[in-house]
């Protein structure tokens, strides 16, 4: 697999999501988790991305670090904090505190099993905690040695920009994909000016790129994907109307709307590496697959116009209160 870069730190050209092998979308497969990170090793993967509320009590990055065991030094593990979980049912609240930002870490650290985390996140901004202040204890932790490189989630490009001030911000993790270009119109040109890599998550859609959910029947109950606005009925028509033309584009070109929705993230540039999640060893190989595909000037432009900026229907984020309660 080519090589990308996120600032100074040098990964394979696609990552792994890592999220779903716990929670969010149907029920966990540990064997299977496993077996597909020892997979995506072997297929030239090195970047690894999970967190410390994807899962109960950390389970996610336990999962991870049971996996990687004996070939930790073939990856390099990403990991986020600021999310505080208080209940299972519960989204998390937002601590950047810098207290909170040490001993997030040192949990980390142990459930990781490892002495040090390649690239760690603010996963989301604490708008009560001046962006610079949580830098700087993420800082302190690159001091430390405990840390390697520092990034940022969904922070806005003014944020960006005062938390690169205090220290190097190596990647920003945004989701980004042929249903959610609105990186293009401000993040991009920030992190390009600044040298940061980035890194787009969700980048099929939450699957639905793939061109198999028809609706949410099928879906598990427990599936986020039931609440989310863009695949609820009111929204649904629109967006499938989007994944038609792309799986459309696929079958012209002999590949699947996997591969030709990632290859579509890859020719944006080589500063750009896509996390795609899967728990399944036979998706990770169609996902990986999309890295060694090239697309002409012709394909980019009819995947452009197949799926123009604000072209998916619905809030990106469901309401979860409304939900839990």
């Amino acid at each position: 697999m080519r090589q990308h870069r996120l600032g100074t730190l040098t990964v394979g050209a696609q990552g792994l999501g890592c999220m779903g092998m716990s929670e969010f979308y149907g029920p966990a497969l540990e064997a299977e988790a496993v077996a597909t990170v020892h997979h995506a090793l072997d297929l030239g993967v090195t970047l690894f991305d999970t967190a410390d509320v994807y899962g109960i009590d950390g389970a996610n990055e336990r999962l991870l670090g049971q996996a990687l065991a004996g070939r930790r030094g073939e990856a390099v593990v990403a990991t986020k904090f600021g999310g505080v979980r208080e209940a299972a049912d519960r989204m998390p609240r937002i601590d950047g505190s810098p207290g909170y930002v040490r001993r997030a870490c040192d949990a980390s650290l142990r459930r990781l099993g490892t002495d040090h985390i390649d690239l760690y996140y603010l996963h989301r901004v604490d708008p009560a905690v001046p962006i610079e202040e949580t830098v700087g204890a993420m800082a302190e932790l690159v001091a430390a040695g405990k840390v390697r490189y520092l990034g940022l989630s969904e922070a806005a490009p003014e944020t960006i920009r005062r938390a690169h001030a205090v220290h190097p911000i190596s990647a920003l993790q945004t989701e980004y994909s042929l249903w959610e270009r609105g990186p293009e119109r401000e993040i991009l040109p920030v992190v390009r000016e600044l040298g940061i890599g980035f890194v787009p998550y969700a980048p099929l859609g939450r699957g639905f790129l793939a061109g198999t959910i028809r609706s949410l029947d099928g879906l598990d109950p427990a599936d986020y994907r039931r609440y989310d606005p863009r695949f609820q009925p009111d929204a649904l028509a629109a967006n499938l109307a989007i994944a038609d033309r792309v799986r459309h584009l696929a079958e012209q070109r002999g590949t699947s709307p996997t591969r030709l929705a990632l290859a579509w993230l890859h020719a944006q540039g080589d500063d750009i590496v896509p996390i795609p999640g899967t728990k399944r060893r036979e998706y990770l190989e169609d996902n990986v697959g999309a890295t060694s595909l090239r697309l002409s000037a012709e394909e980019l432009a009819s995947l452009d116009a197949a799926a123009p900026p604000g072209a998916a229907a619905g809030d990106r984020y469901v309401d979860m209160s409304r939900v839990n309660g």
